[in-house]
């Protein structure tokens, strides 16, 4: 039984994840919102991560850091504040995070920190400027700790691409604009938020010991492919 930190655990990827790990571990969450869910595995402590000081933990295995943002506009749309404020809270409250839980994690049982990057990261999409700057901060910071971190904690990102939660609602808000992002796709599809979950308990497990530094597109195929 591992114990999980999960920030940003209250919906979306974050929920699924944690739905998803706590039959078998000690989950802690920490969000604004409290999750739908309660269970005698699950503590919660609700904040702002990047507003407030983070909880004192005892003992911490994995940390998963899934808060992040879908801000869409053209460059010329795009304030600074809007740059400021994707940063923030793609890398800022990851680093946060990470310093805060570091020195617990690396008593822990082949501990690990999953972070959440973007397919936008690697396939220039327009509209993406401020995204994908943060995220493509996200995956410089996998791939710096990853090393600097080896051999103790392993570090590792997902990098998504759309995903059906509420983060993506106006983006996929009705039938016709979900058959378009499917058609998009070489492979004919889009993500649910269970399909990342099972990567994210995959990467936290034993069987994954020899993976870090590493960044792993769900993309059904949009990056890879050109068909």
């Amino acid at each position: 039984m591992k114990n999980i930190v999960i920030i940003g655990g209250s919906k979306g990827i974050g929920n699924a994840i944690l739905k998803q790990v706590i039959e078998n571990n000690k989950v802690i969450n920490i969000s604004r919102n409290l999750p739908e869910i309660s269970h005698p595995n699950l503590t919660n402590f609700q904040l702002d991560v990047l507003a407030s000081e983070l909880p004192d933990i005892d003992q911490v295995d994995v940390l998963i850091y899934c808060p992040g943002s879908i801000n869409l506009k053209p460059i010329m749309s795009l304030g600074i504040d809007d740059f400021r404020n994707d940063f923030e809270i793609n890398v800022i409250g990851a680093v946060k995070s990470i310093q805060k839980y570091l020195p617990t994690l690396k008593k822990g049982t082949n501990p690990s920190i999953i972070l959440f990057s973007t397919v936008a990261a690697k396939l220039g999409m327009p509209f993406h400027a401020s995204i994908a700057t943060a995220k493509s901060g996200v995956e410089g910071l996998v791939k710096s700790l990853g090393a600097e971190l080896a051999p103790t904690v392993r570090v590792n990102a997902i990098a998504p691409t759309i995903t059906e939660t509420s983060l993506s609602a106006a983006i996929l808000r009705n039938d016709r604009m979900k058959e378009n992002m499917i058609e998009r796709h070489p492979m004919k599809g889009y993500l649910n938020p269970e399909e990342v979950a099972g990567m994210a308990e995959f990467l936290i497990s034993d069987s994954a010991k020899s993976i870090s530094g590493q960044v792993f597109e769900m993309d059904y195929g949009i990056v890879s492919f050109k068909i």
